[in-house]
């Protein structure tokens, strides 16, 4: 692995900092309990520009217990009062549509893979060849589930939403000690919606530097501005929930984008990456017919051969013809080699010796 510069590839797309931002539509529970649904979410996102969708791979009873004890009901936030295994029921995505949904993908020449809970739902995704997997937040401390993981030998993502730095390096070093030899981490925020300011960006810059790993951002906040100012700062892969539309009823409906918005994002972000370009001075290809437009020397009187230039017989004055400015006053005081007219360039070349 290039730690200098490194990358993953997935299904052929390369992903990195040397290449525009890998956009990820997360499907997660917006297929609200039906397969056509999907299928139109996965549509959309091929249209709207987005590299991938993800889904997410597990049952009510393979990611949670049903119980009614207070520790498996939700208190607070956009799930109040409800129980941890009737949430997950409601927003399982059932194994018998991994398959059609795979297909349906790979006929819209859209990637898709999965962020999978349990070690069956890593053999469910084997089974359909996913090109790559993700660790999900809330599973970034399953250290075994990220060496079973690891062990399919394909690309692994995984999110930091909720992690101590040890608790990441601990993630990402079962990772390539369990073999994953292509791994990406992302910054996170688990928070459904999450505020801008919690996500503080610039730790995309740490983690790079950190790990040497390609880095990117599950982004959860309600609009577009956090995930693409996190390019600027080296984010190559962006994530972000998606639905057909936000009132659709389903429990990340509310938090998700809708279509146009994911069309927006791929194409801003891929404008940001774009932006960036590499170091460099002097002008740009489309600033190189306007040079001419920029400051220089001129006469503004007529002057015979050999007479002296005084101030008043030259000015600094657009276009840029003459001499550079810079020239001013060390051609004050000196004579022209030849006749010259009023406003015509004073080049150097016109000096005598």
């Amino acid at each position: 692995m290039n730690t200098a510069n490194p990358s993953i590839t997935i299904q052929g797309r390369h992903i990195g900092l040397d290449h525009p931002p890998y956009v990820i539509a997360e499907m997660s529970a917006n297929h609200n309990g039906s397969l056509e649904r999907a299928f139109s979410i996965l549509a959309e996102a091929k249209a709207a520009g987005a590299d991938a969708v993800k889904i997410q791979s597990y049952t009510a009873d393979t990611i949670t217990l049903d119980c009614d004890n207070e520790d498996f009901m939700i208190r607070g936030g956009l799930w109040d009062g409800r129980r941890l295994h009737e949430l997950y029921r409601e927003a399982e995505m059932p194994w018998a549509w991994h398959r059609p949904l795979f297909e349906r993908a790979r006929e819209l020449g859209l990637t898709i893979f999965s962020s999978p809970f349990d070690h069956s739902a890593v053999d469910l995704l084997a089974s359909l060849d996913a090109p790559a997997y993700k660790i999900a937040s809330f599973e970034a401390i399953d250290i075994p589930l990220i060496q079973y993981v690891a062990s399919v030998g394909k690309p692994m993502i995984i999110s930091t939403g909720m992690a101590s730095q040890q608790e990441i390096d601990e993630a990402v070093d079962a990772a390539l000690g369990a073999g994953c030899t292509q791994l990406a981490v992302l910054r996170c925020v688990s928070g459904y919606p999450a505020p801008a300011a919690d996500y503080d960006l610039r730790t995309i810059l740490d983690m790079r530097e950190r790990y040497g790993l390609v880095t990117g951002l599950s982004d959860h906040t309600l609009d577009n501005t956090t995930a693409i100012a996190s390019v600027a700062l080296g984010a190559s892969i962006i994530e972000k929930h998606f639905t057909l539309d936000r009132q659709g009823g389903g429990p990340d409906d509310t938090f998700s984008l809708e279509p146009p918005e994911l069309a927006a994002l791929c194409s801003s972000a891929r404008v940001a990456w774009s932006a960036l370009g590499q170091v460099r001075y002097g002008p740009a290809p489309s600033e190189r017919s306007n040079v001419k437009f920029r400051r220089s020397i001129y006469f503004v009187k007529d002057l015979a051969e050999g007479e002296l230039i005084t101030p008043d017989a030259i000015r600094v004055v657009r276009p840029g013809f003459g001499a550079l400015p810079k020239h001013f006053n060390a051609m004050i005081g000196r004579r022209v080699a030849r006749a010259v007219a009023r406003n015509t360039p004073a080049a150097l070349e016109l000096l005598a010796p």
